[in-house]
């Protein structure tokens, strides 16, 4: 399985798309470690990278739908913040068991594949169109 950019994810405003390409690709390189046998050590860079990616991210794409006006932000917010504590909760596990185990990265590889077919691709998408329409 590989991940990868299609346009039909952009939704128009270049600072979130290129972030939305950068998550896509490095959970692309995090699935491509997974099938050499070294997705423990790829999810620590992954996790490292996620904790400054949804400050940055999420702080971006709710401003931008703050100021356009976007009807469904409290919803899309709301979201956003359940990614952020499943994150923390991702994470809290990998310190109770010690160190990352196999389940940590087949948790990660879910929600990650679940937050682009369920978010991105249908929530961002929204606001991609609301702010076509604009």
């Amino acid at each position: 399985m590989s991940i990868s950019w299609r346009e039909e994810l952009a939704i128009g405003n270049q600072r979130i798309d290129d972030q939305h390409r950068e998550l896509l690709q490095r959970f692309d390189t995090l699935l491509s470690a997974c099938r050499r046998g070294e997705g423990r050590g790829e999810l620590t860079r992954l996790l490292d990278f996620l904790d400054e990616y949804v400050v940055k991210h999420f702080g971006d794409e709710e401003q931008l739908q703050q100021t356009s006006g976007f009807p469904d932000f409290q919803s899309h917010q709301l979201q956003h913040l359940g990614f952020v504590k499943r994150l923390h909760e991702l994470k809290q596990s990998i310190v109770t068991e010690g160190e990352v185990q196999v389940d940590h990265v087949l948790t990660t590889n879910k929600m990650l594949l679940d937050w682009l077919v369920q978010h991105i691709s249908t929530r961002d998408r929204e606001l991609g169109q609301f702010l076509q329409q604009k």
